[in-house]
């Protein structure tokens, strides 16, 4: 195997284990949910049992006699109901509900099945905590039904005048919700899929990416062997080409490692928050609800969905420009009309906060640069301006030119950079929380901007103002007449 390929296929296999072992703990973490749901709703119904069993008002004596006259026609006319229920693919066609009733001693007087009536049950584990007016839980293998799985039962008790006269235990079977247990999980997979198959496509990049020098040294044996006559000049002034051109990207390779060990990880810890949401909101829509709330978790879904695509977009959009080593294109921009370009564009967003942009551009002045991404830099920079602003607020954008440089500023008349940020606010995936929607973004358009400014040789910074707020600016080397 060659040592492309070893390489290509450790990358691979580092990341398939360390997804693996994400899925495995996510699907893992799906079965406790449900049954934590499924128990909730059997705390209730438990309650509302034995509030109609309290409601006939009956003491120890009487307990057997308003339980049998209560209950057993309503048990007998519910198990005997045909139903249907398309439960998102499922079809549920019998009621599963258990319920059985002990009095004070812990002995039953009520089985909605039928078949454990004068039993003790006191030494169940939920009986015996509801007798004692505390709460009782408990999952135990399934006798009435398949040995195979397992019932889950919830007591409440029963209060008399004279305090407790008995408890009534519900149960089910734990099988009854395994159907949403298995596609909650399929679903889980077909995202964790979907998110592998996104990074696989980067694992690739980076792989050619990091053995490129080793297809230089192939390429410079190829060179020598299509040489007609031996010319020591000629053959050393190739090889130090190939040398140095090995030596950059073996550079640039190993910085890579630790940047595509940064994006998996810090990608992994930020798609986790949407993921969690998704699934909980997912698995929420199992459960019956008001179609008003089936709407909003909807809603949830849709978002979460496009922040990891917008987390994604971006990171691949500042990996691909972290790459560059130099500009592919170059020419002459005059910022002042790139400015009054974005600012026009940017006055829309600021409409429904009242925010207003001022423009001072007194001259114009020109870079060597990129229009495209000039264009981006600024405008991510007037984009922050407007997030952190105050409703009714003013952001002002500024173009000062010196001698030599060029500086482009944005300020902003909001609460400014807090004292732990100064030094974070140009990491990766590093935001903070909007004023007026207390929301997060990518934490990649300030990288981006910085990149921007590397690649056009200037620098970008970001500071709190004096008379409060905060000002962005981005510094770049003057286009002179005689160089335009």
């Amino acid at each position: 195997m060659s040592q492309r390929n070893r390489i290509f296929i450790g990358i691979l296999l580092a990341y398939a284990l360390g997804v693996g072992f994400l899925m495995w703990r996510l699907l893992a973490d799906i079965d406790p949910r449900y049954r934590e749901s499924a128990e909730e709703s059997l705390v209730e119904t438990a309650h509302l049992m034995a509030s109609v069993i309290e409601a006939q008002g009956p003491d120890a004596a009487s307990l057997a006699s308003v339980v049998q006259g209560t209950l057993r026609p309503v048990f007998r006319s519910l198990y005997a109901r045909e139903l249907e229920a398309d439960i998102f693919g499922f079809i549920k066609t019998r009621i599963e509900l258990r319920a059985t009733v002990v009095d004070r001693e812990g002995r039953v007087v009520f089985d909605s099945l039928g078949r454990h009536e004068g039993e003790d049950h006191s030494r169940w584990r939920d009986t015996r905590m509801a007798l004692a007016g505390q709460y009782g839980a408990r999952t135990s293998p399934d006798v009435d039904g398949d040995a195979a799985t397992s019932v889950m039962y919830v007591a409440a008790p029963v209060r008399g005048p004279g305090g407790i006269v008995g408890a009534v235990s519900i149960g089910k079977p734990v099988q009854s919700f395994g159907q949403f247990v298995a596609k909650a999980r399929k679903k889980t997979l077909l995202v964790g899929a979907t998110s592998v198959i996104a990074v696989l496509l980067l694992v690739v990049i980076l792989s050619v990416w990091l053995v490129r020098p080793f297809g230089l040294v192939a390429d410079y044996v190829r060179y020598v062997r299509a040489q007609r006559s031996f010319s020591l000049p000629r053959l050393s002034r190739r090889a130090l080409a190939t040398i140095a051109s090995a030596y950059d990207e073996m550079r640039d390779a190993l910085a890579g490692r630790s940047h595509a060990a940064d994006y998996v990880q810090t990608l992994t810890h930020e798609i986790k928050s949407p993921l969690s949401a998704i699934r909980g909101a997912a698995e929420l829509l199992h459960e019956p609800m008001p179609e008003a709330d089936r709407q909003r978790f909807l809603g949830h879904i849709g978002r979460e969905t496009e922040r990891i695509q917008e987390l994604v977009d971006r990171m691949m959009e500042l990996a691909a420009l972290e790459s560059r080593r130099q500009l592919e294109r170059a020419e002459p921009v005059a910022l002042r009309p790139l400015l009054e370009d974005l600012v026009d564009s940017a006055r829309a967003a600021g409409v429904p906060r009242r925010i207003t942009i001022e423009l001072a551009a007194p001259e114009d002045a020109k870079v060597e640069g990129d229009v495209l991404l000039l264009r981006r830099a600024v405008g991510n920079l007037l984009d922050n301006a407007l997030d952190f602003s105050p409703a009714g607020g003013r952001v002002e954008l500024a173009l000062r030119v010196l001698p030599k440089r060029v500086e482009v500023s944005v300020a902003d008349h909001g609460p400014g950079i807090p004292d732990y940020a100064d030094d974070k606010v140009f990491e990766k995936f590093y935001s903070l929380a909007r004023p007026h929607s207390q929301k997060k973004s990518t934490g990649l358009g300030l990288s981006f901007v910085k990149e921007i400014a590397e690649l056009h040789r200037g620098r970008v910074s970001l500071r709190n103002a004096a008379e409060g707020g905060a000002v962005a600016t981005l510094t770049l080397p003057r286009l002179t007449a005689n160089a335009g």
